[in-house]
């Protein structure tokens, strides 16, 4: 999933005749904190509410004003992945994109990068997440996948993170079943540690179920 495919058709690029008020409106209109300034197709930078805060005259043409604009954009032919880390590491609600001769092409908004992103990682299918822990050298994806598909499993989505001390991997899998039990049972066989479950069908112990329903059953007496 590429940058040029995430382009919103909707937020507009300021031009430098705009006044901050006009800004303003827009900012307020598609629920941003930032927007593009663009000359023809030269993209000069984004423009904050902060910024425009800062101004004396907002009533003015931006054109008008000293700006000490921000400059961050991704290429069209990049990943979503740059998309997201660039929006995270400089607090962006939306993200310019340029083309290989740096010329505008529009912008991705944080909520749009937000849906295409659940989509990428199969948040709206159904079935359940699991994490489990393994060691960095023990790490072997094709091991995992095995065991998941020995027990009837895909995996959708997978991401991997590191204990801060960097002598484990936690991954979490998105499977297409919300019985966890055969995936579960498969990875500590194998030694893995389960961390969490979410959104799975846990079996119900037989015991403790006709222990609450005798309960039930006591307290409506």
């Amino acid at each position: 999933m590429l940058a040029k495919d995430l382009i919103s058709d909707l937020v507009p690029a300021l031009k430098t005749s705009d006044t901050g008020l006009d800004a303003l409106n827009w900012m307020e209109a598609f629920r941003v904190s930032h927007l593009p300034i663009v000359n023809n197709r030269t993209f000069l930078g984004l423009i904050s509410d902060a910024d425009i805060y800062d101004m004396n005259a907002a009533g003015e043409p931006l054109g008008n004003h000293r700006l000490s604009l921000m400059t961050p954009y991704v290429f069209d032919r990049q990943h979503i992945y740059d998309v997201v880390e660039t929006a995270s590491r400089l607090k962006l609600t939306l993200v310019p994109v340029l083309d290989v001769d740096k010329q505008f092409l529009g912008v991705i908004t944080q909520q749009d990068l937000l849906q295409r992103f659940s989509e990428l990682i199969a948040a709206h299918t159904p079935g359940g997440i699991l994490q489990i822990e393994v060691g960095v050298r023990d790490y072997a994806l094709s091991e995992i996948a095995r065991i998941v598909e020995d027990a009837d499993g895909k995996i959708l989505s997978l991401y991997v993170t590191q204990d801060p001390e960097g002598s484990s991997l936690y991954l979490t899998l998105k499977l297409n079943r919300s019985d966890l039990q055969p995936v579960v049972r498969g990875f500590e066989r194998f030694g893995y540690k389960i961390r969490a479950e979410y959104g799975a069908e846990l079996p119900v112990d037989e015991t403790a179920r006709r222990n609450y329903e005798s309960l039930l059953k006591y307290l409506s007496v």
